[in-house]
């Protein structure tokens, strides 16, 4: 592979050219490749990743106009050696995940806590909690709080569940692109 350095034709250069060259910036440098050959024929499944790829352009777009939204994938970027944008759209296509559930240190009672350990590539928005019993009967729901890493999220109950016996605990996720996951755990 040949490098020039320093080539004033070519710096900052970026776009294609007829059918042959595309010429595009990676890190500061300026990358040439041969044009892609686009396949005649596309799956469902490319075509659903395309239109969600479309989709997170559009979001990471409106994101580095915000100043607040800027400034929060700025910040990363700047840890990862990245664009805002390309964290932005890094985001919207990686959706949190709820590593665990722990019931361990909830009876039903006021005041007793539900720990949900979460992960995502940039920022969890909120945890949501519902309490729900096993015929369906929603006992209590609400915000869960982050400890200071944002990767333990605690919630504490404001109602006594005297049917704790049976029944569920459901935890909804959202990040800033407001991809929501949802998972629930039984209790008997």
């Amino acid at each position: 592979m040949a490098k020039q350095k320093g080539n004033v034709v070519t710096h900052g250069l970026s776009g294609k050219i007829g059918d042959l060259l595309v010429f595009r910036q990676v890190g500061g440098k300026t990358v040439v490749s041969k044009v892609p050959e686009l396949p005649k024929t596309v799956s469902e499944k490319q075509a659903k990743q395309r239109r969600r790829f479309r989709q997170a352009v559009i979001y990471a777009k409106s994101a580095v106009e915000s100043p607040e939204m800027k400034e929060v994938y700025g910040k990363m970027a700047a840890k990862k050696g990245k664009t805002p944008f390309n964290v932005a759209v890094a985001d919207f296509l990686h959706v949190p995940e709820i590593q665990r559930i722990d019931l361990s240190d909830y009876s039903g009672q006021i005041g007793d806590t539900i720990r949900i350990e979460v992960e995502d590539d940039t920022m969890i928005k909120y945890v949501h909690v519902r309490i729900i019993t096993a015929d369906g009967t929603l006992i209590e729901e609400g915000q869960a709080t982050p400890d200071i890493s944002g990767y333990i999220w605690t919630y504490a109950a404001e109602q006594n569940n005297d049917r704790f016996n049976y029944g569920k605990i459901v935890v909804s996720v959202s990040d800033l692109p407001g991809n929501i996951v949802e998972e629930s755990e039984e209790f008997i």
